[in-house]
């Protein structure tokens, strides 16, 4: 096996290992600490010796070892170490996989969203703390701070090592979906640095999100989710020039677009909305693949597009669904449709100063004419984000509707009533 073989070996099985040494010493950390020494130990000997012929139970072996070793070392639990040191054989190791209870852990709701994404990427995606600092581009040692808070916030709340039932369980699962729709987002389009988007992370949510989908295949919104993510991955490689500048959809090389991607995630998106119910992340899907259908921005069935976000915005209101109805109804009706709607978000205080409204508007402004008012709307996005390479699009932007010298001063001319 290659060493990339191995190692996506090892970053599918780190989860179950995990998971199968919580549930049967019930100490998350320790037994986290444990999990990574023993893939250590496998990536340096499995390339020279090979790979072992039961290699999840070599890593559960090799771990519950460790973990051994750690107790010996604490005098305080030489009572408890006597119920726990039995050693395991890989014959003993349980055919059960608890990745999803080790997900529902890692989003325990005792935690901040952030520290859920970094445990999730640390204990079930199998990253470094070192890789998931970089993704989020802060230091390492505050990544691993914000880990081992984690961890310790999880011990203090009690939680047994269990799938909650019930009205609990679609609670918590609901939280877990929502952890890998923000990893997703955050991979797909980064909110701040040079990069337009980090397909590790990207690729990660996938990843995590088809484990998801394995086990619970009749979930809709399971279904909806690797849909919508398959269907916006997708386009990834028509997102940017060859510059590492930012295109957007209406101007993209669709036949950059990945066909099988679009095709697999099509299927999931028809199959997640023949369930009874309709949940965000279906309908998410479901104008995605209505995007994705279309081969050229015009052939766009923006009414379907639009009849979906008001969907959307009735079962999930929010601000940014509102935000791409009005680009939506701006296509059917008039950019001045689409900005009357954007008045809406004006008093909205999670919009204020935003640069995707902003930058909305000074698309919708543009296309009305109003040049100066597209241009002070597109230098205030400029100014609102984070990230440096929608920074450098929309100065561009900018610079293309500044007005002349004889145009007077830059104004905001359209005013909402």
């Amino acid at each position: 096996m290659t060493a990339r073989g191995i190692e996506d070996l090892l970053r599918e099985l780190t989860p179950q290992v995990l998971g199968a040494l919580v549930r049967r010493h019930g100490q998350f950390e320790g037994c986290e600490d444990a999990v990574q020494e023993a893939v250590l130990a496998a990536t340096v000997r499995w390339p020279a010796e090979g790979v072992p012929d039961n290699p999840r139970g070599w890593l559960v072996t090799v771990a519950s070892r460790r973990f051994i070793d750690q107790l010996r070392s604490d005098r305080a639990r030489r009572e408890r170490e006597s119920a726990v040191a039995t050693e395991l054989v890989p014959e003993d190791v349980p055919d059960t996989d608890d990745t999803l209870v080790l997900l529902f852990l890692c989003c325990h709701p005792t935690l901040t969203a952030a520290s859920q994404i970094a445990l999730t990427l640390r204990a079930v995606g199998g990253l470094t703390t070192a890789e998931i600092a970089r993704a989020f581009l802060v230091p390492e040692a505050t990544m691993a701070a914000r880990i081992s808070r984690a961890k310790q916030r999880i011990k203090a709340a009690g939680s047994s090592f269990r799938l909650p039932q019930g009205a609990e369980r679609e609670e918590r699962l609901r939280v877990v979906l929502h952890v890998l729709y923000l990893i997703f987002n955050e991979g797909y389009a980064a909110s701040s640095g040079t990069e337009v988007h980090r397909a590790d992370l990207a690729h990660e949510a996938i990843r995590l999100t088809r484990m998801v989908h394995a086990q619970l295949p009749e979930d809709d919104e399971v279904t909806g989710l690797l849909a919508l993510m398959l269907l916006t991955h997708a386009r990834r490689k028509a997102r940017t020039t060859a510059a590492g500048d930012l295109v957007p959809l209406d101007e993209q090389d669709r036949t950059k677009w990945d066909r099988g991607l679009i095709d697999e995630g099509t299927e999931l998106a028809k199959a997640s909305l023949a369930g009874p119910a309709l949940g965000p992340y279906q309908l998410q899907a479901a104008i995605a693949a209505t995007h994705d259908d279309a081969t050229t921005a015009e052939e766009t069935n923006w009414a379907q597009v639009h009849a979906l976000y008001l969907i959307l915005e009735r079962i999930a209101p929010n601000p940014m669904v509102t935000l791409n109805r009005a680009v939506a109804l701006a296509e059917i009706e008039g950019p001045s449709a689409g900005l009357a709607l954007l008045c809406t978000l004006d008093d909205d205080e999670r919009m204020a100063g935003h640069h995707r409204l902003l930058s909305v508007r000074a698309h919708l402004l543009e296309k009305t004419g109003d040049t100066a008012g597209a241009y002070d709307h597109y230098r205030r996005a400029a100014k609102s984000t984070a990230s440096i390479a929608e920074r450098r699009y929309l100065e561009s932007r900018a610079s293309q509707v500044r007005p002349g010298p004889g145009d007077g001063c830059p104004a905001i001319r359209y005013r909402c009533r």
